[in-house]
């Protein structure tokens, strides 16, 4: 009688049994692992516009009012702003002539070494010192040309000059678009879209 050695190594039964389980599982966690990972900035939540540090980001930059929202949520008729401009639906009101009109503007300047606001009010320039204390913008004295105007722009005028003097927070929205936010002591919200020709200038003296 012959044997033949086998050299075929005989798993235990109940390790072959603890394998063959297992194995659906190993699979699970490979193919989980071929997964497409989440980056954590995309999930991450907007950040908030109102935080001190994000207001002081406001020297040397180029603004066009698009959206002024009354605290009872009328939105108010603006020069130069249109469906396509708008930071929301524009004012039912809006007419053509509005739209065409030129647009209100604000300009945070440091090129002569101080802090200078400058813009266009609807119907006149406007200009005059700015500051940033404490993560608010505010304004001082400001001057302006005297012309009188027929229109959107000459009628919301005196109201955003004004408002310029009324600011209880101001904040800069950061994600895209990125935006300037003011809110005044009433409740009105007034938004400004960022140009993309702002350009950089010098720094402020301290």
């Amino acid at each position: 009688m012959s044997f033949r050695l086998s050299t075929r190594p005989h798993g235990h039964p109940t390790l072959r049994l603890i394998a063959s389980r297992a194995a659906p599982f190993a699979l699970a966690l490979m193919l989980a692992a071929c997964k497409m990972p989440v980056h954590t900035d995309a999930s991450a939540p907007p950040s908030d516009p109102f935080i001190p540090a994000a207001t002081q980001l406001l020297d040397n930059t180029k603004w066009q009012l698009t959206e002024w929202k009354e605290a009872n949520g009328t939105l108010r008729t603006l020069p130069g702003v249109s469906a396509s401009t708008a930071a929301a639906p524009a004012a039912p009101a809006t007419s053509a002539a509005a739209a065409a009109a030129n647009p209100i503007t604000l300009e945070l300047s440091t090129a002569t070494g101080q802090r200078h606001a400058s813009g266009f009010s609807g119907c006149n320039r406007y200009a005059g010192a700015y500051a940033l204390k404490n993560g608010l913008l505010s304004f001082g004295t400001l001057a302006g040309t005297r012309m009188a105007c027929i229109g959107t722009g000459g009628d919301v005028e005196g109201a955003y000059l004004d408002a310029l003097s009324r600011i209880a927070r101001s904040g800069m929205q950061m994600d895209a678009p990125q935006a300037l936010l003011l809110i005044l002591d009433n409740g009105d919200r007034l938004t400004f879209t960022h140009p993309a020709d702002a350009a950089p200038a010098a720094q402020p003296k301290q």
